[in-house]
């Protein structure tokens, strides 16, 4: 994916939207925005119960998808620590949290923000909710001893599908 390539997109959720890449893949993030681990790693790991952009494979890169743990239908023991770890998209919806055009909430903003979309009104709000999240692995920290990536797994699975890192 280069600078100035113009994305079609067209699954189950979204079809008519396009966007051009503005960045370099992976490269000119927001000042404090850092996440842990790319897209592709994310999915490579285990995250959303493998049934998140599981038809998304025609806008994002196919080499995201190579090793990742998707599925038909959800599945919890695709996902890093096993627990479920995510709500339904009605309640994103319901509780206001779906911005601008990724109608999947926050992941699918990241991955199209990591392969080089630039929306900065969006991006604004998208990279606070993202450094808010940081509190679970302060509570991590606070109530597991260290080593121990048992403790909290709830915590810990939620902090992987935000890019944190969840073994901290």
């Amino acid at each position: 994916m280069d600078v100035g390539q113009v994305i079609d997109v067209s699954d189950k959720m979204q079809s008519g939207y396009r966007y051009q890449l503005s960045a370099p893949m992976g490269e000119e993030f927001a000042d404090g925005f850092a996440p842990f681990y790319s897209p592709k790693q994310m999915l490579e790991m285990g995250v959303f119960e493998g049934k998140y952009c599981n038809d998304c494979t025609d806008e994002l890169p196919s080499d995201w998808f190579e090793n990742a743990k998707i599925s038909e239908k959800p599945d919890v023991s695709l996902n890093y620590f096993g627990i479920k770890s995510r709500q339904p998209l009605s309640t994103w919806r319901e509780k206001g949290w779906i911005y601008g055009p990724d109608l999947r909430g926050w992941f699918q903003w990241y991955c199209r923000y990591f392969m080089g979309r630039r929306l900065p009104e969006i991006d604004a709000i998208q990279v606070k909710r993202w450094r808010a999240f940081a509190r679970h692995a302060g509570q991590i920290r606070a109530n597991c001893h260290s080593g121990d990536i048992f403790c909290r797994p709830r915590q810990r699975q939620g902090l992987l599908q935000w890019s944190y890192d969840p073994l901290i």
